[in-house]
């Protein structure tokens, strides 16, 4: 296969995918390195694709249903999972994350968290390559956008975010 071939057929694939795809999982589908595919992906996107690389791989980035709400949140790399499991069981999305570092500015990462098993992904992925949140960098402090249902299933996020101490407010 051609390498045109095969960076159509990567953008085809990952169209028509249900859930995010792994590098290497391409790599397995099209007898091509990882770092083949990293490469054809960045070329991809250069060309003015929409691709993603999530925790759990790539996905050709859909718009997102209900509203977008962005929350403020500050907690210890040890409620990480609590925050994010908070917000899924009131039936909203975790779309990223978001820092403001000193030198880069803001700081972005794509999540695409919906459910208690893609947070179970989400910590085992951050737990076997030694990883921080991004958090880490501002002591806590970040931003999460959102995709809620509706105004009502954001309030209850919030609310519940305020119990745990993990809501940033104005004061």
């Amino acid at each position: 296969m051609l390498t045109a071939e095969r960076r159509a057929a990567i953008s085809a694939y990952l169209q028509q995918a249900e859930a995010p795809v792994s590098a290497s999982a391409l790599a397995a589908k099209f007898a091509v390195s990882r770092q083949i595919i990293v490469g054809d992906i960045a070329v991809l996107r250069a060309s003015g694709q929409d691709i993603t690389a999530t925790p759990r791989g790539y996905v050709i980035t859909s718009a997102p249903t209900g509203i977008l709400r962005t929350v403020a949140c500050r907690h210890s790399s040890k409620e990480l999972e609590t925050e994010l499991q908070t917000i899924v069981d009131m039936g909203c999305s975790v779309l990223d994350v978001i820092v403001e570092h000193p030198v880069y500015g803001q700081i972005s990462g794509r999540l695409d968290l919906s459910s208690r098993y893609d947070i179970q992904q989400f910590m085992h992925r951050c737990g076997s390559v030694s990883a921080h949140p991004l958090s880490g960098l501002t002591n806590g402090i970040h931003l999460h956008t959102l995709s809620c249902p509706d105004e009502q299933a954001y309030q209850h996020v919030c609310e519940a975010l305020d119990k745990l101490g993990i809501l940033l407010k104005d004061e």
